[in-house]
C-alpha cells in the first residue's frame, strides 16, 4: 500500500510542476487553457500533499529515532 501511495505522490508532484510551469510560462495559450492548467496544477499539489502526509504519518519523528537507536 505504501508503494502505491508513493507512486501517486510522485505522479501528483510531477503534474503539479509540469502544469504549473505550463500555466505560468506559456505565452500562446488561451485563458481557458491557462485555467485548466492551473486547476490541474492545484489538483496535483493537493494530491501530493495528501499522499505525502499519508506516507509520513507512520514514521517516527526525529526525537523518537534517537530512542530507537539507543534501545537497539
Amino acid at each position: 500500500m505504501k508503494k502505491l501511495i508513493a507512486i501517486i505522490n510522485v505522479i501528483a508532484w510531477s503534474g503539479f510542476w509540469a502544469f504549473g510551469y505550463l500555466a505560468l510560462t506559456a505565452s500562446d495559450l488561451t485563458q481557458q487553457q491557462i485555467t485548466i492548467a492551473s486547476l490541474l496544477a492545484g489538483l496535483g499539489f493537493v494530491t501530493g500533499v495528501v499522499a505525502y502526509l499519508k506516507l509520513s504519518h507512520g514514521t517516527p519523528g526525529v526525537r523518537h529515532m534517537t530512542k530507537i537507536r539507543e534501545e537497539g
